[in-house]
């Protein structure tokens, strides 16, 4: 990992790769997912594969039921248009106050985390880029100081976070997205909360467009 980055737990590195199969329809609306049968095709205990499928209810993913398989929830395409829609909001509202509201300890938190993705663009590396551009958002929201709108976007994040790493796989995703990072940065820093919404809102819903690219490159193949 660069930059000192922990390594992910076992259970973590599995909701990765179980929420990429869902993401990408591996795994599709409606299918039983087994632990059993999980662990055996991950060559790992039963414990983690049930914690990874724990995260992946709480971020609405799939539907744990009592007795039965965990079951790939339905997430429609309309649906997550409208997810990545209402995201868009969210984050622009926090670009908007950050911007007012900023600390210094803000400032320099933003500054380390847009740093660290820098590097993590420049390393080609599409999941540890991911990592570090949730760190960028994160502190965006830290930064607006509106406790209940960081709780509904961390929450929103959570049911997105399978298709927002995804769309970083599309080609130069990685290095516009950075780039587009720095205007936000600029944006919030200086002060013009307009210019930082705009971006941010922006930024999100091109993140959905680049999921769709990903998604029509996957099925013509």
């Amino acid at each position: 990992m660069t930059n000192g980055t922990p390594p992910l737990r076992r259970s973590e590195r599995l909701r990765e790769l179980i929420e990429e199969r869902i993401a990408t329809g591996t795994y599709r609306p409606g299918m039983q997912l087994d632990e059993t049968e999980l662990a055996n095709e991950f060559e790992v205990s039963r414990t983690p594969i049930r914690e990874a499928l724990m995260q992946l209810a709480f971020a609405g993913l799939i539907d744990m039921q009592p007795r039965r398989s965990a079951v790939v929830a339905e997430i429609s395409p309309q649906r997550l248009c409208e997810m990545f829609e209402v995201m868009a909001e969210l984050e622009a509202m926090c670009g908007r106050l950050a911007a007012r509201r900023m600390t210094d300890d803000d400032q320099h938190a933003l500054l380390v985390a847009h740093q660290a993705g820098r590097d993590a663009a420049e390393s080609v590396d599409p999941d540890e880029y991911y990592r570090r551009n949730e760190q960028f958002h994160m502190a965006i929201y830290k930064a607006s100081h509106n406790g209940f709108l960081i709780d509904e976007c961390k929450s929103l994040k959570r049911r997105l976070s399978a298709y927002r790493r995804l769309q970083l796989r599309v080609r130069d995703r990685m290095r516009s997205s950075y780039e587009e990072h720095s205007d936000v940065y600029m944006a919030i820093v200086t002060g013009d909360g307009d210019l930082a919404a705009k971006l941010l809102r922006n930024h999100v819903i091109i993140q959905g467009e680049r999921f769709a690219d990903l998604i029509a490159n996957l099925q013509g193949t």
